[in-house]
Parts: structure tokens; C-alpha cells; sequence
């Protein structure tokens, strides 16, 4: 019999053992640990954008006292010297409009002055006293264009890492979502600039995406062909202008394929330019926004007839919910309702609602043709109107009769019938129901024969269309919403 060193043999199977569980958990705590340095470090990224934001908002408050202080002083000195006095007024004047009226872009600001030289300027896209607070940029007075700044201007090194997105890095603005997205809105172009200085750091590997960017929804984008040439040996750079403005501002970028290379991104600022372009007369609310209006109330709109009244919430951005109201429609110039239905066919069966072939128009698609029944999709006043031909198909010396009643939710509440006597063979008469009723948001309406003198009594139709049933909403009735 051969003795194993049982015992030295469990030994080291226990060491490998507890060496693979080891191995494991420092992997997944150094995977935890990157995932929360990470999320440390934006976040001190973003506390540093609001302190950043702060400092410029007590620059500001610090200049603005400066030059109330200077007014005073001369305001003083021109009591000494009353020659002077008309002139220290209009300064005082011209430095409290300046510190008082924040205008919406760099636009309007070119245009309440022109000489003013290109600089930082406060403006207030959302409206002044509404919304959010008024946000610093740079404006170019020589074409009223609006700088918005972030903290990824300079140009940031990607650092060496291989995985697709390996270096990822959040773009934080010195404005909310809110003031971005108001300016967007006033303006007519927006655009945004991205720089690659690469060596050896392909953007693309077989078809697979190893750098992009993420659009203001979190969309991934990417970099297509517009940034090329980042797989040479060589140092070279690689540029491109997103134009878009449903996908601007660049939230975040994302770099991979540096570990036999090198890459450093430049990120523009967002720059919006010109003025959204209007109809002749304003014909919504988000109109009157992008006119300067921010005072809630009502207003008269060109609407694609008439003019018509909306109640515009300012406080609410065009993009929100609740910005616009249309008074004594609310909302339903937008989705009517009416339909006009027709049959092709002989229909004979009893108490069954009578389906329909065609519709030429369903306008809100309440109409059914299948089951040959109409739902209101709001409360309110509604007409419906209904002709058929009734066939008597054989000669009768007594009456001959065929009934349609209209229904409401199951229970009958008008009435068409067509009655003859001494009639001869294939004798045609036309039925009529008509009805005007005050239907709740659900209510259905349909048709059916419910009587006839003998089972040779039809609804009679062909290629021809002698059936007709229309409908449509007279009144909504806004006070049950």
C-alpha cells in the first residue's frame, strides 16, 4: 500500500483556495473603491463650479458697490460744484439701469447699446425675477453672440488607459439646466467645439466605439468622422463643431485607447448666436417668450384662422408642462373630433351593433369600424346623424317595417323606423336617426336593428354606399376636467 502526504496535500489545496477567494475580494474591493472616487470626485467637481459661480457673483456685488460708492462721491461733489450736476445724474442713472435690468442674452444687450465693448455681462435667459438666478458670460459685441463657460475649457490629458470610455469626464456649466436650455430657446444657432490632440489613440477599433460623447440626455454619441487621423504615430490634432441644438450642451466625454499613446481634449464653450426666428405675429406662448415677454396672464395669439387667447405660464419654460393653456379650448384645437363612416354590404342580424367598412375621415380615432362603436375621449356636447336604406324584397298587401334605434352605453334613446304598405318587389326606403346628447368622457354610442316584419327585411347597401354614420363634438366641456 502507498502512504500520501495527506496532510501537506489539504494543506496546500486550502492555501490556493484561500489565495482565488483573496484574489477575488481585492478585485471587487478595488472595483467598489474606483467606483467611489469617481463619484467623490465629481462631486467635489461640481462643489467647485458652485464656489467658482459664487466668487463671480461677489466680484460682481463687490464692482457694483464700487460704483455706487463713486456716485455718492460725486453726487457730494456736485452739490460743491453745481455745474457738474446734470452730468452725475445721468451717470448715476446709466450705472443704476446697468446693475438693475439683466437682460436675456448678449443679443438684446448688443442691441439696447451697441457701443459696448465684448466682455463678461450678467444675463438672465429665464426671465429677470422668475426662474433661475442670472448666470455670467462672455459676450462678442461685435455679433451679439453668448459664451457660456464650464470647467473643461483647457486642454485636460486623457491619461493612458485601453478599455472603451476608460477616461470619462463630467462637463459642468456655470449656469443650471434651466438658464441653458431658456437661452437655447431665444436663440437661432447654438454650437459647441471639440479638440483631440492624439498620438496613437484610435477613436474606432474594428467597428467598435472606443471614444464618444453624451448629448444633454445622457445620449451616447459618436465622434464619427469628424474626428479622425488619432491612430497615426505621429502627434496630430483633430477638430469638430456639433450644431445640433436638441443635443447640446456636451454633458460628458469619453476617451479610451491610450495605452500605446496619448491623448489631451479641448472642449469649447456652448455659443449661441442670433435671435429664434418668428412669424409675422406671435402665435403661442413660446412666441411671446422669445419676444421678451415673462409676465404670467393672458394674451391674444394668431391662431390658423382666428386670433385666439392663451394663458402663458412664464414661470414654466416652452419645453415644460402647464407653459401653455388655450382659453375656451383647452387644448382640443389641437385634437378634434369627427368621424364619417359608411358600409358596402347587406347587414340583417338583430340586436347587434352595425359595423362599418370605410371611414373617410375618423379625425381623434373614437370611431370603431368593427364593432360600429363610438367613444367619447372627452366630456361634452356631441351630434351624431345616421341614414340607411331599408329593402323590402318581396310585393306585401299588409305592412312591412324595419326599426334602428341609436344607443348609450347599452340603453336605447332615439329611434328611426320606415313603414309601407301594398309594397311591390325590391321596394327601397330610407331611415333616418339623428340625435344630439351630452356624453361623459368614455360614454359609447352605436346602432343596431332591433325590429322587422320578416327575416327577408334588410339594411340594404353595395359598392354604391347607401349607409352613412357621422358624428362629431360640439361642445367640450372644460369644467369637468
Amino acid at each position: 500500500m502507498i502512504n500520501f502526504p495527506i496532510i501537506p496535500l489539504c494543506f496546500l489545496v486550502l492555501v490556493q483556495c484561500t489565495s482565488s477567494t483573496a484574489g477575488l475580494f481585492l478585485e471587487e474591493k478595488i472595483s467598489r473603491l474606483e467606483k467611489n472616487y469617481m463619484k467623490i470626485k465629481e462631486d467635489l467637481e461640481s462643489k467647485i463650479v458652485t464656489l467658482e459661480t459664487k466668487v463671480i457673483r461677489l466680484e460682481e456685488k463687490v464692482e457694483q458697490q464700487q460704483v455706487l460708492i463713486s456716485d455718492l462721491i460725486r453726487s457730494v461733489k456736485d452739490q460743491q460744484h453745481p455745474s457738474t450736476k446734470s452730468l452725475s445724474v445721468k451717470v448715476y442713472v446709466n450705472q443704476e439701469w446697468k446693475a438693475n435690468a439683466i437682460l436675456r442674452s448678449c443679443r438684446e444687450i448688443h442691441e439696447s447699446d451697441s457701443l459696448l465693448d465684448s466682455g463678461n455681462y450678467w444675463i438672465d435667459p429665464d426671465g429677470q425675477g422668475i426662474g433661475d438666478d442670472a448666470i455670467n458670460v462672455y459676450c462678442n459685441m461685435t455679433i451679439g453672440s453668448t459664451s457660456l463657460p464650464h470647467d473643461s475649457e483647457t486642454k485636460m490629458d486623457v491619461g493612458q488607459c485601453s478599455e472603451p470610455g476608460c477616461y470619462s469626464r463630467k462637463i459642468n456649466y456655470y449656469a443650471s439646466d434651466r438658464q441653458i436650455s431658456a437661452l437655447m430657446e431665444l436663440s437661432h444657432e447654438c454650437s459647441q467645439s471639440i479638440r483631440y490632440d492624439c498620438q496613437n489613440a484610435p477613436l474606432t477599433l474594428d467597428g467598435v466605439a472606443i471614444a464618444w460623447w453624451n448629448d444633454v440626455n445622457g445620449h451616447k454619441r459618436n465622434f464619427s468622422t469628424w474626428l479622425t487621423h488619432c491612430d497615426s504615430d505621429l502627434h496630430t490634432h483633430t477638430h469638430g463643431i456639433i450644431h445640433t441644438k436638441s443635443e447640446l450642451p456636451v454633458k460628458r466625454l469619453n476617451f479610451g485607447g491610450t495605452s500605446n499613446g496619448s491623448g489631451q481634449h479641448t472642449l469649447g464653450r456652448l455659443e449661441c448666436t442670433g435671435k429664434a426666428k418668428l412669424k409675422q405675429m406671435p402665435g403661442s406662448c413660446e412666441d411671446l417668450f422669445r419676444l421678451g415677454h415673462n409676465l404670467d396672464g393672458l394674451y391674444s395669439v394668431m391662431g390658423n384662422t382666428t386670433v385666439e387667447s392663451v394663458y402663458c405660464d412664464f414661470s414654466k419654460l416652452p419645453n415644460e408642462q402647464g407653459f401653455q393653456k388655450w382659453i375656451g379650448f383647452n387644448d382640443i384645437k389641437s385634437s378634434p373630433v369627427y368621424f364619417y363612416v359608411q358600409r358596402n354590404s347587406v347587414f340583417t342580424r338583430l340586436s347587434t351593433p352595425i359595423p362599418f367598412s370605410r371611414a373617410l375621415v375618423n379625425i381623434g380615432n373614437a370611431m370603431n369600424l368593427t364593432s360600429g362603436r363610438f367613444t367619447a375621449p372627452r366630456s361634452g356636447i356631441y351630434y351624431f346623424s345616421f341614414t340607411g336604406l331599408a329593402d323590402f324584397p318581396s310585393s306585401s298587401s299588409i305592412g312591412v317595417y324595419l326599426k334602428v334605434d341609436l344607443y348609450l352605453n347599452g340603453r336605447p334613446i332615439g329611434s328611426g323606423r320606415v313603414e309601407e304598405a301594398n309594397t311591390v318587389s325590391q321596394q327601397w326606403s330610407p331611415l333616418i336617426v339623428q340625435s344630439t346628447l351630452n356624453m361623459k368622457m368614455g360614454d359609447r354610442v352605436w346602432l343596431q336593428i332591433v325590429d322587422k316584419s320578416s327575416e327577408e327585411v334588410t339594411l340594404f347597401d353595395n359598392a354604391e354606399r347607401y349607409t352613412h354614420f357621422t358624428g362629431w363634438m360640439l361642445q367640450e366641456d372644460i369644467g369637468s376636467l
